[in-house]
């Protein structure tokens, strides 16, 4: 495709990059073919040269090039190349006037040609001859950075670049710079500061003006500011208001006393927001109604800055309106330098580059850079002015505003021109907001509850809706919303208001939730982006006035979902002179500084090109926007005024995809009725002969309107044109296997869709939505629907302008067909599809087609010809409701074209190629797609018709927007088995639910929880249906097999479909999902209970198998309790958390542990709204087992601590219960909650008792110590009260024996005799001697109920009863429980935990007898059991461990209590031994030897080692297995007790050693019997060391 081009071989197959340039229109115009060796991919035409861009990155120059010195005529024929771009690659040209410039590939820019002005950015030089490198440096980056750039756009004197960043560089001469200076040239790049913050996408040079293609900003979301009704300083009303007898007196001339009123907030906005806010400083006001002048923070270097604030203007400088006029400042303007005075200085221009005058400061434009309040008239001229006060229904008013008088010149520089203006004058526009509109707007919304019917009529009375622009039928939405710039500094007050209530006012009245849609929430939010004031329901109603109608919504209107696709929300700024009105803003004045055009926004413009002295915009709807000099019908219109745009007149049918623009023409690249691009030309007839004078030139024919050029057809495939000077260019394409015929049928078709969705939109919803009936006549559902239809369109319509864009741009740009965004992102656009399609039936199966054929009947007339066109329907005598369903289904039409455009362009590839696999399997998804869209579309039309043949009184209750028809049984195919005689039983399956219908009754069946099998014919003969729903079951009988079939099939997809997520769409083709034959038998799904006591209006969320929930999930119930947690066979089973509300709201019950058969069962914690905490095991909703209780807390009346046995949710058995307000523990048995049997209670006074308890009272015999060995045997008959015999021992030994009464230290009566045993009394005092122990709980008859729930988890009823082999299974599915449990939280346990539990999952295996090697591996095993509680033996240590230190720590650490702890820790080894037994039935019982090992077989042993005696076998004893398991964790508490028992020996054993210690050392060796021999010979006393002499 890259052979050489001779001059003869004009269409040459395999060629592409053509390039081919002509001037004029004539008939006899014939263009010329440039030949290059390689395909050109870009061109640029300047005045009278050319530079070219060709595939490899080189450039070529041609026609007139002065500046080349090597050339001995200026004029070069052939092109020419760059040489010393050859090193470069290059990927962007641009030529202006007499310059030109290049991109490179690493964001480098190469400047040649003139430089007089700068326009090379290189300084020193008039001429650059060669391509030379430019830097553009970003001085403000620490440190300064090289900033790439993108693309350049070159002018007469100036040119722009377009870095990577999307900020626009200027340099060279001239306003059309946008810089802030006055000193030309510009030597170096600098930013085009007015447009940072911005997302600029393209640039272009005129002759003396710029224009940038600006990506719109997301708009701001300020806080909701009330409106101000006192002043600042003196804090007066700012509006009075007198009430006379037949009218009411409003003013709003509050004038402050106190001085300037300072607006609050303004000093902070200084210096935030986007560059258009970044000079405003404090704004004062002299009164809230007269102008707001601001102070910039920086005063730019210019001739009309204001050099001396105090100076004074001429009268004559002041503009001619009233000074009590407020004029709203445009954030898109900067802001001038101004002063507080009221009147404004002169400052007329002394350089004659600049273009700002004086007279354009003194009067500020809007568009230009302006002071934030000045004053200007409020209309913009006088046709204005007259429309504006024959339109005004009040004489009143039409008085006051004649007061305004308005100069021509004062009128063109209004600050609302821009607005007054619009493409189409048959669309009336909104009146520009009018200061004295703002201040009786506000008055009027803040007084009128006060004045009730008075204020009313003088509101009727100013025509305030008129004056404020209320949107009315027939304005023009998108420009009344885009008045305000999203970026807009702040407004005065009264002006804010107005668009606050407009917005509010806008929003309440329209259609039901249209403008909360994401398809307008951006149009809106921007309008109303200064602030939010309500307007008053009430006086909106007594003012009777229509409700306003709700604003159309635009594709345009959705924010940028998708980054990566070309945006349609854009801007085009312009700036530079205007004297030919070529900037688009309405006047003939220069703007130093880009202001955005007013009347594109919202045109959604893809691509602007600059002529000498006109513009163009190129839309996305393929139409072209030109203003500017139309000397030569350029403009393609001849429209009047040029100063704003208009658009180019074209036949119907010519879709406009690239522009460009030359001196005095313009070129147009459009799509025709055939696939091969067609060309337009408007301008300057350009006669053959080359030289003419400048006479000729002026009077030289020139075009009305766009002309077709005749030799188009002949080009070929036209992929970009452009012009420059009085030439114009176009590449070209062959058709090389049919694959560029392909792309351009591909893109062309993009383009005539997606202007067929624009006029959809702006045809027949806008009309429709400014119908004020439009609300009540669909009714809330319908209107909802019909607000979500338009959001889908609104998104569909906004991805086809996109998609359109995309192409477009690829066309012109790359070849390579792995950047189309249909491949790419097909995903995106088959999702877009298929909601928009849920949208369209659902509004179709709710009868909302058919509810808008008489709005539309209002609107467009009975015939409605209008809907009948854009539906494109050929059948005739179509009811208007089925050619509304077929308008709106028409998109899925366009899924078969890009299925069938794709194939086509897949057929140009080689079958194994990689492109050719990737757009065939794009085209089966499109395709598949739009098969089943067409599907979907069917089903909704079979719903629609079934629900107009359903009985009316079921209609309503289960007829739902997103609900289909599959089948029904109206014709007897299916009836209930057992059903009565005359009973009526319907069954219709719906994409949701099942129902049941009999006589005026039905039950729905939701398909998520529907079960249905077949019932097997063999047995039965019968045809039925086995169909469970959670909480019923009934069989359906079919009349045949084949109904049977049908039935089942069509129910199981139906499950799936709902149970998959897709019951309304259906499964789509390009989800990948595979039908399955039956639906899962599991399955997740929510359910309400209707019919369950226990469950009853309960909702279930979860696992399901079989119509019972089974699984993980959650059951709400509507008193508020909540169970999360595990199912089985329909009841809550294993573990769950269950949450019950109490009368304070503040506290619930809250369980969390094991449930069975639906009742909490097993080990869990419950969370009691009391405060009370209850940790252990539960029975059946009962505290039943080991579990531990604790009430209050520390700082509470009575907190305590009980852990023991529980029986039936009472404390039965042994228990520890720690008092501890009482100080008192109590360690013994329990019956019913009360004490009952023996126990021992220990004091932190140290009082010890042991004895029997009965009622929960100390009564019967007992044992009671004191701290000081006093003791008391005998009886008792409450809690420290004696009461009978006894005896009373003393520390010294005398006793008393008798009768005692009387509370325990509190004095003791009693009646007895005392004996003083003597020495030789040692047989009676060993009679009389005290052994403790014997009456409390023994150690094995304690925590029975520990143990027992350990045999239990092992799978045995009671110790020692079952099988081994069961209880290693329960140990297993423990261990992998409690992992599977742990694992979706693996932070609860560390690494060294995780290999303990794999180490555990290999039991210990032996054959026969246990050897010591076995013994050590049943150890060690033992010892990785116990470190987790995961495992039943870890569980119970763990648990033992927490009961020791419950008993002995505290109030239990008494010295008394140490042989019970010792037999306590016995009692322990001996029941865990059991266990151990239990589990390796082979290892000896306690005190058995272990085997000896098996001795190795051969060898030659003397015989005398068999006269030896044996060695002696190793002992098993639950101590050593044991001990080193248990006694590590149970070792603090028992060695308290062991120091508190031998504190006596203790200090007597400290006193020994205090006292040997204070002996030297000789003295301490002879004390200890040391031979002398062993003595050291010398020893350090005093530090000096002396010998030790020997005593021999």
């Amino acid at each position: 495709m890259e052979k050489q081009i001779s001059c003869g071989e004009e269409d040459g197959s395999g060629e592409r990059g053509l390039l081919h340039t002509w001037m004029g229109y004539s008939y006899s115009t014939t263009p010329e073919r440039i030949l290059l060796s390689r395909p050109v991919l870009q061109a640029a035409l300047g005045a009278r040269h050319g530079v070219l861009l060709v595939e490899g990155g080189q450039v070529y120059s041609f026609g007139e090039l002065p500046w080349k010195q090597n050339h001995t005529s200026s004029v070069v024929t052939e092109p020419v190349l760059e040489a010393v771009l050859s090193e470069q690659r290059v990927v962007f040209v641009a030529a202006g006037s007499v310059h030109s410039g290049v991109v490179t590939e690493d964001g480098g820019m190469h400047m040649w040609g003139e430089n007089t002005h700068g326009q090379c950015g290189l300084s020193g030089l008039s001429v650059i001859p060669n391509p030379t490198p430019v830097g553009v440096l970003d001085s403000e980056a620490m440190p300064p950075q090289t900033v790439k750039i993108l693309e350049v756009a070159c002018g007469d004197q100036h040119t722009l670049a377009l870095s990577a960043k999307h900020e626009v560089w200027a340099w060279g001469s001239g306003c059309q710079l946008g810089l802030n200076t006055s000193k030309f040239p510009v030597w170096k790049p600098q930013k085009v500061e007015h447009l940072a913050g911005r997302h600029v996408l393209q640039v272009a040079c005129g002759a003396a003006h710029s224009l940038a293609l600006v990506r719109c900003l997301p708009p701001p979301h300020e806080p909701r500011k009330p409106p101000q009704d006192k002043c600042g300083q003196c804090h007066q009303m700012l509006y009075t208001m007198t009430d006379r007898e037949d009218h009411v007196i409003i003013s709003d001339g509050h004038h402050c006393s106190v001085g300037v009123e300072l607006d609050s907030g303004e000093t902070t906005s200084a210096f935030e927001g986007s560059p258009d806010q970044s000079s405003r400083g404090k704004q004062g006001k002299s009164s809230p109604t007269e102008p707001v002048l601001s102070m910039p923070t920086q005063i730019p270097n210019s001739p009309t800055c204001i050099t001396n604030p105090e100076s004074t203007p001429p009268p004559e400088s002041k503009p001619a309106s009233e000074p009590q006029n407020k004029v709203p400042a445009s954030s898109q303007e900067p802001v001038e330098p101004t002063i507080e005075n009221p009147e404004e200085p002169e400052a007329p221009p002394t350089n004659g580059e600049f273009c700002v005058e004086a007279s354009e400061f003194s009067t500020p434009e809007p568009d230009s850079c302006r002071a934030t309040g000045g004053k200007s008239s409020p209309y913009p001229d006088e046709q204005a002015v007259k429309a504006y006060l024959k339109r005004l229904s009040d004489h009143a008013l039409a008085e006051h505003t004649t007061k305004t008088p308005s100069t021509l010149h004062s009128a063109q520089l209004s600050s609302d021109c821009a607005d007054c203006f619009t493409s189409d004058p048959l669309i009336p526009v909104a009146q520009s907001v009018t200061p004295m509109g703002s201040a009786l707007n506000n008055l009027v919304v803040s007084c009128a509850s006060a004045v009730g019917e008075r204020v009313v009529s003088t509101y009727e009375a100013l025509s305030l809706r008129k004056v404020i622009g209320y949107w009315v039928p027939g304005e023009r939405v998108e420009e009344r919303l885009r008045q305000e710039e999203p970026m807009q500094g702040k407004k005065s007050s009264s002006l804010g208001d107005i668009r606050e209530e407009e917005a509010e006012l806008s929003r309440r009245l329209s259609l039901p939730g249209l403008l909360s849609q994401d398809i307008a929430e951006f149009e809106v939010k921007e309008s109303a982006s200064n602030a939010k004031t309500e307007v008053s329901p009430r006086l909106l109603r007594r003012t009777s006035r229509h409700r306003a109608r709700a604003v159309p919504l635009a594709p345009g209107g959705i924010p940028e979902a998708d980054a990566h696709l070309p945006p349609l929300q854009t801007e085009v700024w312009s700036w530079g002179r205007g004297q030919e009105g070529q900037l688009g803003h309405g006047d003939l004045l220069p703007r130093p500084q880009p202001v955005c055009v007013k009347s594109l926004n919202g045109k959604e413009v893809l691509r602007v090109a600059a002529g000498a002295y006109h513009s163009l915009a190129l839309t996305a709807q393929s139409q072209v926007f030109s203003w500017g000099c139309n000397t030569s019908g350029q403009l393609g219109h001849m429209e009047s005024p040029t100063t704003l745009p208009h658009l180019a007149k074209l036949s119907d049918g010519i879709r406009v995809w690239d522009i460009g623009a030359g001196q005095q023409h313009t070129l147009l690249l459009a799509d025709g009725d055939c696939i091969q691009p067609i060309l337009y030309y408007s301008g300057q007839q350009v006669k053959e002969v080359m030289e003419q004078t400048e006479e000729e030139e002026k009077t030289g024919e020139y075009t009305q309107q766009p002309v077709l050029l005749p030799f188009c057809m002949n080009l070929g495939y036209v992929s970009s044109v452009c012009a420059g000077g009085r030439t114009c260019a176009a590449l070209t394409d062959c058709n090389v296997m049919g694959f560029i015929a392909s792309l351009h049928e591909l893109a062309a078709a993009v383009r005539k869709y997606y202007c067929k969705l624009s006029n959809i939109n702006s045809l027949l919803l806008q009309p429709l939505l400014k119908l004020d009936s439009l609300s009540s006549t669909l009714g809330q559902s319908s209107a909802g629907l019909l607000q979500n239809l338009i959001g889908r369109f609104g998104r569909l319509s906004q991805l086809t302008g996109q998609n359109s864009a995309s192409l477009t741009s690829f066309l012109r740009r790359s070849r390579d067909i792995r950047g189309l965004v249909i491949l790419d992102d097909a995903h995106l656009f088959l999702d877009t599809y298929s909601e928009y399609c849920s949208a369209v039936g659902d509004l179709l199966v709710m009868g909302g087609f058919q509810a808008l054929v008489k709005p539309c009947h209002d609107v467009f007339g009975k015939g409605a010809e209008v809907v009948q066109k854009l539906s494109e329907c050929s059948e005739e005598d179509l009811p208007l409701a089925d050619v509304l369903a077929h308008l709106f289904y028409l998109p899925i039409k366009h899924l078969h074209e890009y299925g069938r455009l794709l194939l086509k362009l897949a057929t140009c590839y080689e079958v194994s190629s990689v492109d050719y696999q990737k757009l065939q399997d794009a085209c089966s998804k499109y395709e598949s797609m739009a098969l089943h869209l067409k599907r979907r579309r069917k089903e909704a039309e079979y719903t629609l018709h079934f629900w107009k043949s359903f009985p009316g009184k079921m209609t309503d209750s289960l007829r739902k927007p997103s609900r289909r028809l599959i089948c029904e049984s109206s014709n007897k195919a299916l009836t209930l088995q057992n059903a009565g005689r005359f009973s009526v039983n319907w069954f219709i399956l719906f994409n949701d639910a099942l129902v049941h219908a009999q006589f005026s009754t039905h039950h729905v069946f939701p398909l998520a929880t529907l079960w249905v099998e077949p019932i097997s014919e063999e047995n039965t003969g019968i045809y039925g249906l086995k169909v469970t729903s959670p909480e019923e079951s009934f069989t359906l009988l079919a009349s045949s097999p084949a109904e049977k079939a049908k039935w089942l099939r069509s129910i199981n997809q139906a499950v799936e479909q709902a149970l998959s997520g897709l019951g309304h769409d259906g499964i789509p083709p390009s989800t990948g999902v595979t039908q399955r034959a039956d639906p899962p038998i599991s399955r997740t799904a929510s359910y309400t209970f209707y019919k369950d006591s226990r469950l009853k209006e309960a909702i279930y969320e979860g696992r399901w198998v079989s119509g019972k929930p089974n699984g993980r999930g959650v059951v709400k119930w509507p008193d508020g309790r909540i169970y999360t947690g595990t199912f089985k066979n329909g009841l809550e089973d294993g573990y769950g958390d269950y949450v019950v509300p109490n009368k304070n709201p503040n506290s619930c019950d809250h369980y969390q542990g094991q449930w069975k058969d639906g009742k909490m069962h097993g080990f869990g914690t419950f969370r009691y709204a009391s405060g009370e905490i209850y940790e252990g095991s539960f029975q059946d909703n009962m505290r039943h087992g080991h579990g531990m209780l604790r009430s209050g807390k520390l700082n509470s009346t009575s907190p305590s601590v009980f852990i023991g046995q529980w029986q039936y949710d009472k404390k039965s058995g042994y228990g520890v219960f720690d008092d501890i307000t009482r100080g008192e523990k109590y360690m013994g048995m329990w019956l019913d909650d009360q004490r009952q049997g023996n126990a021992v209670v220990v004091t932190q006074f140290s009082l010890y008792y042991e004895g029997s308890f009965s009622n929960n009272k100390m009564m019967g015999n007992g044992v009671l110590l004191s701290e000081d060995d006093t003791t008391f045997e005998g009886e008792f008959s409450e809690d420290w009260t004696l009461n009978g015999k006894g005896v009373l021992t003393m520390p010294n030994g005398d006793y008393i024996e008798g009768s005692f009464s009387g509370v325990w230290g509190t004095g003791l009566k009693m009646s007895g005799s005392y004996y003083k045993p003597s020495l030789y009394d040692s047989d009676k005092e060993k009679a009389h001697a005290l052994k403790l122990g014997r009456l409390a709980v023994h150690s094995e008859e304690k925590w029975k109920a520990v143990f027992l729930e350990c045999w239990n988890r092992l799978g045995c009823d009671s110790p020692g009863q079952g099988q081994t082999t069961t209880a290693w299974d329960n140990i297993a599915v423990a261990l992998t429980a409690n992992r599977r449990q742990q694992r979706d939280s693996p932070e609860l346990l560390s690494r060294s935990h995780h290999k303990t539990l794999e180490s555990l999952e290999f039991i210990p295996q032996h054959v026969g007898p246990v050897t010591l090697e076995v013994y050590h591996t049943i150890r060690r095993y033992l010892v990785k059991a116990c470190d987790t509680p995961l495992h039943p033996l870890g569980r119970l240590v763990e648990t033992l461990v927490s009961v020791y230190r419950m008993t002995y720590v505290g109030v239990g650490a008494n010295r008394r209590l140490l042989p019970q702890a010792v037999n306590e820790i016995k009692s322990y080894l001996s029941r865990i031994f059991q266990l151990v037994r239990f589990l390796f039935p082979d290892l000896p019982e306690e005190g058995g030897s272990l085997a000896d090992p098996p001795k190795e077989k051969g060898g030659s042993d003397p015989a005398g080692k068999q006269l030896e005696s044996p060695k002696p076998g190793c002992v098993v004893s639950s101590s050593a297995l044991l001990l080193p398991v248990l006694l590590p964790r149970l070792y603090p508490p028992l060695f308290t007790l062991y120091a508190l028992e031998k504190e006596k020996e203790d200090d007597v054993y400290w006193e020994c050693v205090l006292r040997l210690n204070k002996q030297p050392d000789l003295a301490l060796l002879a004390f200890l019997g040391v031979q002398e021999k062993f003595w050291p010979v010398t020893v350090t006393v005093h530090g000096e060391k002396q010998q030790v002499l020997s005593t021999l």
